[in-house]
């Protein structure tokens, strides 16, 4: 049996994503449910974590170094 390598890895799209997204200019974290674009310098994902809902990821902002300087 082969399975192919790429598809392993990648997680459900239809599954509910949100993403804590850093401004690095303002040192304001926010909530986003897509990830953000590669050609903006100053936002960035302040964790590598995935949260299904939106108040997961209201939550894990309070905690996240990168949020509470």
């Amino acid at each position: 049996m082969i399975l192919g390598g790429s598809g392993l890895a990648q997680m459900d799209r239809t599954a509910p994503a949100f993403y804590v997204v850093l401004n690095s200019l303002t040192k304001n974290c926010t909530v986003a449910d897509k990830l953000p674009r590669t050609d903006t310098p100053n936002i960035t994902v302040a964790s590598d974590t995935i949260y299904k809902t939106r108040a997961e990821a209201e939550t894990a902002i309070k905690t996240l170094k990168p949020c509470n300087p």
